[in-house]
């Protein structure tokens, strides 16, 4: 009888890790639900939370006057498009979010867009059109991500990760998104959570 007892235990464990596995193996790192909100793109179109509801989607802060960090993120960003495709992964969105704009208008973010030559420019978000205390208070309550502009400093302070972001709009993991990427991850956790998501 105690050895009945000893051995439930690790029974339960198994079935949590088999129901894990059948549920595509995705486990979030942390749980942050994106405030709502409305922007504009760089085709002069509004992109609210609500029309990414439903989507996986992977976010960035970025500016297109960055002097540092924001060129290989957005290079970065690009190889992770192309290997998302190369894995025919397909029903996912970038969103990039401008942390200058009142610098970074529509057109401005579509020519720097433009300069990265990305696979496919239709899933891509690049937003403006707030304050820059909007998206100050919005990256630190949505993504616990610091941005911060110095009067009379054309550069922005920021944090270099890429958020990914599922259907319900909460954030569920960040990578190192400057250097180091970890890619196979990323494409592994997107394809993983837009399985969950299919299921859900």
């Amino acid at each position: 009888m105690r050895k009945k007892l000893i051995a439930l235990p690790s029974m339960i464990i198994m079935m949590l890790v088999l129901s894990a596995c059948s549920m595509g193996g995705f486990k979030a790192d942390h749980n942050y639900k994106i405030e709502d909100f409305e922007f504009e793109n760089q085709h002069n179109e509004k992109v609210s939370l609500e029309d990414l509801k439903g989507t996986v989607w992977i976010a960035q802060f970025v500016f297109t006057n960055c002097e540092t960090v924001c060129l290989p993120m957005m290079a970065n960003m690009t190889d992770l498009q192309q290997q998302l495709k190369d894995a025919g992964v397909e029903d996912y969105k970038i969103v990039s979010f401008s942390i200058d704009p009142k610098m970074d208008t529509p057109e401005a973010l579509q020519t720097y867009l433009d300069s990265f030559d990305p696979v496919d420019q239709s899933n891509w978000e690049m937003l403006t059109g707030y304050s820059q205390e909007t998206i100050e208070k919005f990256a630190i309550g949505s993504f616990k991500t610091f941005v911060s502009k110095t009067p009379g400093n054309d550069q922005v302070i920021h944090g270099t990760a890429f958020s990914l972001v599922d259907k319900d709009g909460v954030s569920v993991k960040s990578y190192n998104g400057a250097e180091d990427v970890p890619y196979e991850q990323i494409i592994k956790d997107i394809k993983a959570l837009i399985k969950t998501d299919q299921k859900s």
